[in-house]
C-alpha cells in the first residue's frame, strides 16, 4: 500500500509540474486517473507509435492476455507517442485495441519514464512498483512476458525453459 501511494504522489507531482503546458485532461493526468482506477491490479503500460513494426505484433498478444488474465486483477494501459492523434486512430482501425488508449502527443510522460524505444513496456506490481520493463516486443519472449505478469498476479508460472526471473531488467 505505502508503494501504491508512493506511486501516485509521484505522479501527482509529475502531474502538477506539467500543469503549466497542460489543460484538465492532459496525458499525465489520464494516465493518473487510470492508474487510480486500476489500483491493487497488475499493470502492464505500453508505450507504442503507429510507426513502430513490433507494436503491429504486440497488439494482439496485449488484447489475448488482458482478456485471459481481467479477471485475476490485471489490465493493460496503453500511451500512444504519436504526434499526430489521426496516425494512432488509423493504426487502431488496423489494430484495435481491448485495453485503455492514452495519446501522449508531446511525449511527456515517455521523457519522465525515460523511453527509448517503440515498443516499451513496464509492468507494475499490486503495490505499484515497477517489477519488469522491456524495450522491444519479442514474439519469441511472449512466454516470459507472460510468466512475469503470472508471477506477480500470484499465480504460479509455467517453466517454458531453464531461464531465471532477474527481475527489474530491460529485454534485448
Amino acid at each position: 500500500m505505502k508503494k501504491i501511494v508512493v506511486l501516485i504522489l509521484l505522479l501527482i507531482n509529475f502531474t502538477a509540474a506539467a500543469t503549466s503546458e497542460h489543460q484538465i485532461g492532459s496525458p499525465q493526468q489520464s494516465l493518473e486517473q487510470a492508474l487510480l482506477a486500476e489500483k491493487g491490479k497488475v499493470v502492464y503500460i505500453d508505450f507504442w507509435a503507429s510507426w513502430c513494426g513490433p507494436c503491429v505484433k504486440s497488439f494482439p498478444w496485449m488484447n489475448k492476455i488482458q482478456q485471459q488474465y481481467k479477471e485475476q486483477g490485471f489490465t493493460v494501459i496503453s500511451i500512444n507517442l504519436d504526434a499526430d492523434e489521426a496516425n494512432a486512430r488509423l493504426f487502431l482501425q488496423e489494430n484495435p485495441a481491448s485495453f485503455a488508449v492514452i495519446y501522449d502527443n508531446k511525449g511527456t510522460i515517455a521523457k519522465h519514464f525515460s523511453i527509448q524505444g517503440m515498443p516499451t513496456s513496464m509492468l507494475i506490481n499490486r503495490d505499484g512498483e515497477i517489477k519488469y520493463r522491456h524495450s522491444g516486443f519479442f514474439t519469441g519472449k511472449t512466454n516470459q512476458y507472460e510468466d512475469e505478469i503470472k508471477k506477480l498476479l500470484g499465480t504460479t508460472p509455467t517453466n517454458h525453459s531453464n531461464k531465471t526471473n532477474r527481475g527489474n531488467h530491460e529485454s534485448e
